[in-house]
């Protein structure tokens, strides 16, 4: 299904009362450091903690009262899951979240905190899928997925929007990219309220899966998964991925030591908290500097879920 630009702008005022309008932050010395104009649209201070309560919101609020009778249900290792069970707490439905074993513990808390039934499976999506597809038969829940679904991309594309109206003046935007909901919405925001605005995903090396699929023209895997962003080892969808493959300028990689270097410069600069999966599109603007110096830089800050016991292995102290 086209979402087209009268799609975005209705998910804009359904969420609106459900979720935050959040702060576009710069940094004097960061640019100064960097030489790149950069505005952060602070995506960590929304509701649950992340940009996916607007994909979550608008998905289930599309829904009809008949299919909402027996809940909502998805699988998610964190974010969208917290998105679904906030949506159900908040209508008074039941939500039926599958989270893989991998799942930082804060987000599974998290969910359980909205009320949410939480089922855990193992850490591969065979899994993930075989428990999601018994708990609706079981339920006759509502499925909503993590980012292959329109409504979903719609709800993400209301970020971007907010952006440009609040800085009118932008040269590129980045996102960071995994399942592809925020980097597709993004592309169509910005195609339709700031044509000429260039995007940009930015991804780990460790979970590089977009980067081929944007080369091949078809959904690919990742060569291989190992990165401290657990929010982006997902694959594309054939969905994500043909609106992406239209609009993005270019996919964007980085280390994991380059990820370290970003969250450390917003912890010490900034003084926001950040998850490491939020951080990619700023380090790949670090990375890739001769393509944005003396540009002005949307970076979407997508989520501040983070697990505080993993900064010792993050940032190790150092004896002298």
């Amino acid at each position: 299904m086209k979402i087209t630009k009268e799609a975005i702008e209705l998910a804009a005022k359904t969420i609106q009362p459900y979720i935050h309008r959040t702060p576009v932050l710069t940094n004097q010395s960061i640019n100064a450091l960097t030489g790149i104009d950069f505005y952060f649209k602070c995506e960590n201070f929304q509701k649950i903690g992340a940009f996916k309560i607007r994909g979550g919101m608008n998905a289930t609020l599309s829904l009809s009262p008949e299919q909402l009778k027996n809940g909502i249900a998805t699988h998610s290792s964190g974010n969208h899951a917290q998105a679904l069970a906030y949506a159900a707490k908040t209508l008074g439905i039941k939500a039926y979240i599958v989270m893989p074993s991998s799942s930082p513990q804060v987000k599974v808390d998290a969910v359980r905190g909205y009320g949410a039934e939480v089922i855990i499976c193992e850490a591969n999506q065979a899994a993930r899928e075989a428990a999601l597809n018994k708990v609706v038969a079981q339920t006759g829940a509502a499925f909503i997925h993590p980012y292959d679904d329109y409504r979903v991309i719609t709800g993400q594309a209301t970020c971007v929007k907010e952006l440009i109206e609040e800085i009118t003046t932008l040269d590129a935007v980045i996102t960071p990219v995994g399942g592809g909901g925020l980097l597709s919405g993004t592309c169509l925001g910005a195609a339709y309220f700031k044509p000429g605005l260039k995007v940009y995903g930015a991804e780990p090396e460790g979970a590089a899966d977009a980067v081929l699929s944007i080369q091949s023209g078809k959904v690919e895997k990742a060569p291989f998964i190992k990165t401290i962003a657990d929010g982006l080892m997902t694959t594309l969808s054939e969905q994500t991925l043909s609106i992406i493959k239209e609009y993005v300028t270019a996919i964007l990689l980085v280390s994991e030591e380059e990820i370290i270097a970003a969250l450390r410069l917003i912890y010490e600069r900034m003084k926001i908290i950040v998850e490491p999966s939020c951080v990619v599109p700023f380090a790949a603007a670090m990375r890739n500097a001769h393509l944005f110096k003396g540009k002005k830089v949307g970076i979407i800050l997508s989520g501040g879920n983070v697990d505080l016991t993993k900064f010792g292995t993050w940032f190790p102290t150092t004896h002298s």
